[in-house]
């Protein structure tokens, strides 16, 4: 299961029980209430730890961009036949501005990295 399908899981876990506690609460009911006060935080301990490892593997692969030799905007030209411009530049990286690895490099437009010009 992919990361993000398993953070989303995980919230929706911490929202069932968000909602069980409140009604466990209203009703007076003890030990349930403690019971499920243990599984939100297990939840969130959970979710934080996912959060912690997706920011870094985005932080790693930002300073990996970073490290290459040669970046340049992508022209209007190029962002049309990108497939053109990835089989004739070897190891080219193209990152969006609208993705996470782009709003991270805080990019404004989309911008090809490589290891040498192109």
């Amino acid at each position: 299961m992919s990361m993000k399908n398993e953070m989303q899981k995980q919230r929706n876990r911490l929202e069932n029980c968000k909602r069980k506690l409140a009604a466990a609460r209203a009703r007076g009911d003890q030990p349930i209430v403690t019971q499920f006060v243990e599984e939100i935080a297990k939840i969130e301990k959970r979710l934080a730890q996912m959060n912690h490892k997706q920011s870094f593997d985005l932080n790693k692969e930002r300073k990996s961009l970073m490290d290459m030799a040669f970046s340049r905007e992508i022209t209007k030209a190029e962002q049309a036949d990108l497939g053109k411009l990835k089989k004739s530049v070897r190891g080219l990286v193209i990152v969006h501005p609208m993705t996470k690895l782009g709003k991270e490099l805080r990019l404004e437009v989309m911008t090809g990295y490589a290891p040498k010009a192109f």
